[in-house]
C-alpha cells in the first residue's frame, strides 16, 4: 500500500510523537548554546549504552536514513554480544529511544515514500530518521575520547618544517596566482592556481591543528604527572630518562623553526587581503556555509599569535617555553625528593599502606584496637585534667571529627625535627638562554648608542638624541666629571668597550643643549667633546703592536 505525502506526515505524528515532541523538518531556526548543549545528554543518560550503539550506526555510514525497525535489527545483533540491555532492541523500545534522540537534537525525522504490506509495516518503515550534522561532531568526539590511552600524546614535531615549507609555498603560489589572473582570470591556468594556494592553505592549517593539539594533549599530561607530590619506583626513571630529556627536544625544535615560521608570516601579512580574496567562497555552496580554516583574517591571526608575540599577549611558543622550564624544575624536583629519602616512597609509605590493609581487613573491635596500637590514642575516659579548651563533641567519632593538618616530614618521618641541606640550583637551560638573549639584546642597545653618538659627534647639539644614546651619554658624563679634581678643570673619560671618548671642559659664557625625546639637557658653561668611531676595538691590533 503507498501513501500521499499528507497521509504520511499523519501517521508520523502518530509514530513518533505529537508536534511538540517533534519539531517540523522545515522549521530549521539556529540553535542557541543551551541546545547544543542538550546534544550531549545522552552521553549521561541510564540507557546511554543503547543511545551509543544507536548514534554509531547513524554515523558508521554516509547519509544514513534508517527506520526505527532496521535500527532494532541492529541493535538485536549488539543485544545477543551484551552491548545493550536486555529487551532495548524491542520495536517500541527503539522508537522510544529515538524519539528522545529527536527531541535532544541529535536525530531529525526524513520524509519518503513507502510502499508496505500492512499497517504495522509501514508504521515502522516510512518514519525515517537522520543524523543531524552537529549530532556527527559529537559523536565523532564522544569516539575519539574513548579510544584516547590515558599515557602521554606524542607531540607531531615532524609537522614544524613542514609548516615552514608550506607557508614559504603559499607565498609561491599567491605569485603565481596573482600572475595568472593578471593575464585572464576566467582561463584553465589562472583556475589551477587558484587550487594550488588553496591546497597549501589547506594543508598548513590542518598540519598546524594536528600540531596544537598534540601539543597541548601532551602538556595536559605532563601537568598531571608534576602536580603529583609522590612518585612510584618505577615512575622515577621513565619521567627522569624519558619526560625530561623530550620536552627540552620539543622546545628545541619549536624554537629552531619559530624564527623562519614568524618571517613567512609578516611576509604574508602584507599581501593577506589578496590571498583571501583568491580564497573566496564558492558559489556553489554560498555565504551561509562552514569554510575550511586560512579563509578568514581570524584564522591567519589565530596562526600568527601561535608563533609570534604581541604587546600584552603573549605566543604559544612563549607559554610552551615557560610551561617546559616549570615542568622541569617540578619533576627533578620530584625525583631528587623521591631518590634523597626525604619523600614516602624511601620512607614510611610501605608502612602506612600495609597498616590501610590491615584497617581494611579488620572487623569493629579489632579495628579500634589496631588503632589504639598504632597511633597511642585510646577513648576519652582518662584521669588527667581536662585541658583549657577543648571544642570537640565527645559524641561525635573520631573518624568524624575535625581534621589535623599533618606536615610532610611528619608523615614520612615520625618527627619534626629539620634536616637535609639545602637544595643544590638545578639546571635550567631555558632560562638560561632567556637571559643570555636579554644580554644579546642589552649589548646591540648600547652598541647602536653609542654608534649614534659617534656619529653625531661635534654636532651633538644641534641632534635629538634617543632614549638608549642620552642613557650612555649620561653614564661617560657622570664618569668624566668624576675625574676633574676641581669645577675648573677639564675631564675625559672612554668607553671600555667602544672607541669614543667623551671630554667636558669649562668654557665662561658658552652652554652646551643636548636634546632627546626625553627632554631637554643643559650643561652650562661647559663644552662637550666626543671623539671616535663607536666600533669595537679590533682584538688583533694589540697583538701587533706588541711584535713590533
Amino acid at each position: 500500500m503507498t501513501a500521499p505525502d499528507h497521509e504520511a506526515d499523519v501517521l508520523r505524528a502518530g509514530v513518533a510523537g505529537n508536534a511538540t515532541d517533534v519539531p517540523p523538518p522545515a522549521a530549521e531556526t539556529p540553535l542557541d548554546d543551551a541546545q547544543r548543549l542538550q546534544l550531549y545528554v545522552y552521553l549521561q543518560a541510564p540507557e546511554h549504552r543503547t543511545y551509543l550503539a544507536i548514534m554509531r550506526l547513524f554515523t558508521s555510514t554516509l547519509l544514513a536514513d534508517l527506520s526505527a525497525g532496521e535500527v532494532a535489527a541492529a541493535l538485536a545483533a549488539a543485544e545477543r554480544e551484551g552491548r545493550v540491555a536486555t529487551g532495548e532492541s524491542d520495536v517500541d523500545t527503539v522508537i522510544d529511544r529515538l524519539k528522545q534522540l529527536v527531541k535532544w537534537g541529535n536525530l531529525v525525522v526524513g520524509r519518503r515514500e513507502t510502499i508496505a504490506s500492512s499497517i504495522a509495516e509501514f508504521q515502522h518503515g516510512s518514519v525515517r530518521y537522520q543524523v543531524s550534522k552537529l549530532a556527527v561532531r559529537v559523536q565523532r568526539d564522544v569516539d575519539a575520547l574513548l579510544r584516547v590511552p590515558e599515557g602521554a600524546r606524542e607531540v607531531s614535531r615532524e609537522l614544524l618544517p613542514a609548516i615552514d615549507r608550506g607557508l614559504a609555498g603559499i607565498g609561491k603560489a599567491l605569485s603565481d596566482a596573482l600572475a595568472a589572473e593578471g593575464h585572464d582570470p576566467r582561463t584553465k591556468p589562472a583556475r589551477q592556481a587558484r587550487e594550488r594556494l588553496a591546497e597549501q592553505v589547506t594543508t598548513v592549517f590542518l598540519q598546524h591543528a594536528e600540531l596544537a593539539a598534540t601539543v597541548r594533549d601532551f602538556y595536559a599530561y605532563l601537568g598531571q604527572v608534576v602536580t603529583r607530590h609522590q612518585l612510584a619506583p618505577d615512575e622515577i626513571s621513565g619521567f627522569r630518562n624519558l619526560l625530561v630529556e623530550y620536552i627540552q627536544m620539543v622546545v628545541e625544535d619549536v624554537l629552531r623553526h619559530t624564527e623562519t615560521i614568524a618571517g613567512s608570516l609578516a611576509g604574508l601579512t602584507g599581501v593577506r587581503g589578496e590571498l583571501l580574496r583568491l580564497l573566496g567562497p564558492a558559489d556553489q555552496l554560498g555565504t551561509d556555509v562552514e569554510r575550511a580554516r586560512g579563509r578568514t583574517p581570524a584564522d591567519w591571526q589565530e596562526l600568527t599569535d601561535w608563533f609570534v608575540d604581541a604587546p600584552g599577549r603573549p605566543s604559544q611558543v612563549a607559554a610552551l617555553r615557560e610551561a617546559t622550564a616549570r615542568a622541569i624544575g617540578s619533576l627533578l624536583a620530584s625525583v631528587k625528593r623521591a631518590t634523597s629519602g626525604g619523600g614516602l616512597v624511601p620512607g614510611r609509605r610501605g608502612e602506612l599502606l600495609k597498616l590501610a590493609k590491615w584497617f581494611d581487613r579488620a572487623d569493629e573491635s579489632t579495628a579500634h584496637r589496631l588503632y589504639a596500637a598504632a597511633f597511642g590514642l585510646h577513648s576519652a575516659r582518662h584521669l588527667q585534667p581536662a585541658p583549657d579548651y577543648d571544642s570537640d563533641n565527645d559524641k561525635v567519632p573520631w573518624r568524624d571529627g575535625p581534621v589535623q593538618d599533618v606536615t610532610v616530614s611528619v608523615r614520612s618521618r615520625g618527627d619534626r625535627g629539620a634536616r637535609g641541606r639545602t637544595s643544590r640550583v638545578l639546571d635550567d637551560p631555558m632560562t638560561e638562554e632567556t637571559l643570555l638573549q636579554q644580554a644579546r639584546q642589552a649589548d646591540q642597545r648600547r652598541s647602536a648608542a653609542v654608534a649614534e653618538l659617534a656619529e653625531a659627534g661635534a654636532d651633538v647639539g644641534q641632534r635629538t638624541l634617543s632614549p638608549d644614546a642620552l642613557g650612555v651619554l649620561c653614564e661617560l658624563l657622570t664618569l668624566a666629571m668624576a675625574q676633574r679634581d676641581g669645577s675648573d678643570d677639564e675631564g675625559s673619560v672612554l668607553d671600555p668597550v667602544h672607541r669614543l671618548r667623551v671630554t667636558i671642559r669649562p668654557e665662561p659664557g658658552q652652554d652646551t643643549r643636548i636634546s632627546s625625546a626625553a627632554g631637554e639637557l643643559r650643561l652650562r658653561d661647559t663644552v662637550l667633546v666626543l671623539a671616535g668611531d663607536g666600533g669595537l676595538p679590533d682584538p688583533e691590533a694589540p697583538a701587533r703592536g706588541a711584535a713590533r
